[in-house]
C-alpha cells in the first residue's frame, strides 16, 4: 500500500480528521508494518498497550473473554484498535486475533507523541478532540447512572 493510500485511511479516521497532513505523513511513514497469519495474536488482554493498531487490510477479532468464543467485535481495514493506547499505558481489555491473513501499521506511543511533539498545532487540535470525546463519554455515564 502507498504512504498516501495510508494517509488518505488516517484522514478518514474521526481522531485524526483535524491533523495537519504532514503529521500524519510522519506518522504513516514511521509506522512498521506488521503481516499475521489467521489465528495471529496482537495482542493478550490484561497486557500493558504500548501503541495502536491500524488495520490496512484482512479482519481483527477482540476477543473480551479471551477463551476462544465466538465474538461479534470484527474489525475490517481502516480501523484503528486501540486510540486511547496511542496517549497513555492501558490495560488491553481484550485478546485480538487475526480471523485471516492480516496486515497492520503499528503506532507505537513514543512514536506518537514524537509525531505530536514535531507538530505542536497538531497537538493542540488532538487534546481538543480527545477532551470532547471524554466529555461526551462522561455525560453518557452521568445518564446511564441517574
Amino acid at each position: 500500500m502507498r504512504l498516501d493510500d495510508v494517509i488518505e485511511i488516517l484522514k478518514s479516521i474521526p481522531l485524526f480528521k483535524p491533523v495537519d497532513p504532514e503529521a500524519l505523513r510522519l506518522l504513516a511513514f514511521s509506522s512498521v508494518r506488521r503481516q499475521l497469519r489467521p489465528g495471529d495474536i496482537l495482542f493478550r488482554r490484561g497486557e500493558v498497550s504500548d501503541g495502536g493498531f491500524l488495520v490496512i487490510s484482512g479482519e481483527i477479532v477482540l476477543d473480551p473473554a479471551d477463551d476462544g468464543s465466538p465474538s461479534t467485535h470484527v474489525f475490517g481495514p481502516g480501523t484503528l484498535i486501540g486510540q486511547l493506547a496511542l496517549f497513555a499505558p492501558v490495560e488491553r481489555s481484550a485478546t485480538a486475533i487475526a480471523r485471516d491473513a492480516a496486515v497492520v501499521l503499528v503506532f507505537s506511543r513514543d512514536l506518537m507523541l514524537k509525531v505530536l511533539d514535531a507538530h505542536p498545532e497538531s497537538a493542540a487540535v488532538l487534546r481538543t478532540t480527545l477532551a470532547g470525546q471524554v466529555r461526551a463519554f462522561a455525560g453518557q455515564v452521568s445518564r446511564a447512572a441517574g
